[in-house]
């Protein structure tokens, strides 16, 4: 049985968390609380050494690192997310890299300082912020054009590279950060936070603080 270490509001528990329930693959959530240290345990630094999250553990399988679970989870249960042509596989990675390293870690900056530094009473770092901010002008519009043929990050239909967009751009909202200037990837958005894979993490990604909070 498959067991999912992490906690709610982080978006790369998340994106496991979409694949999971797409693809019918039961798991068990254990929700970890940092804020109780229970990150830093010795039990939960023999999963990551890093002491983040995410980490599973699967029929004797420890593995951290969000897209590292997401391509082993699909290739075990073998779903079509992530194809088995090199050169189609490739795309996938390609697109599933760049949004993690160019769009996710901008969109980290902007959510760190604007909501959960403010949300924890500590002082932001304006320049991180404003990095944040001025990389996520420059890449989102390469992820806004990718989208506009097919709505998809590869083809025409959804890969893990989705799961992982829908997971990195959750925060937009309480990041304060205008997507209306980018309406292929609002409109991707507005469809796949509906899909029921969405929906039984939460109806909102915001609804994951008050879950946290409780």
């Amino acid at each position: 049985m498959l067991t999912l270490h992490g906690f709610d509001f982080s978006v790369f528990v998340n994106k496991v968390r979409y694949l999971a329930h797409h693809g019918g693959i039961e798991y068990t959530y254990n929700r970890l609380d940092p804020r109780q240290g229970e990150m830093s345990t010795e039990e939960h630094l023999r999963r990551h050494p890093a002491g983040k999250v995410p980490a599973i553990e699967d029929d004797g399988c420890v593995l951290f690192e969000s897209n590292a679970i997401m391509k082993y989870l699909a290739r075990k249960h073998d779903l079509s997310v992530y194809p088995k042509g090199i050169t189609e596989q490739a795309l996938v990675d390609q697109w599933l890299d760049f949004v993690s390293i160019h769009v996710g870690n901008a969109m980290n900056r902007v959510f760190i300082n604007r909501f959960v530094f403010r949300l924890f009473d500590i002082e932001f770092d304006e320049r991180s912020l404003q990095d944040g901010l001025k990389f996520l002008e420059r890449f989102l519009p390469v992820v806004d054009n990718q989208l506009k043929d097919t709505g998809y990050m590869v083809g025409n239909g959804l890969t893990i590279a989705d799961f992982n967009l829908i997971a990195v751009t959750d925060p937009v909202e309480l990041s304060e950060v205008d997507i209306n200037p980018y309406p292929n990837l609002k409109s991707f958005r507005e469809r796949m936070t509906a899909e029921d894979f969405y929906q039984k993490c939460f109806k909102a990604y915001s609804d994951c603080f008050s879950v946290e909070a409780g």
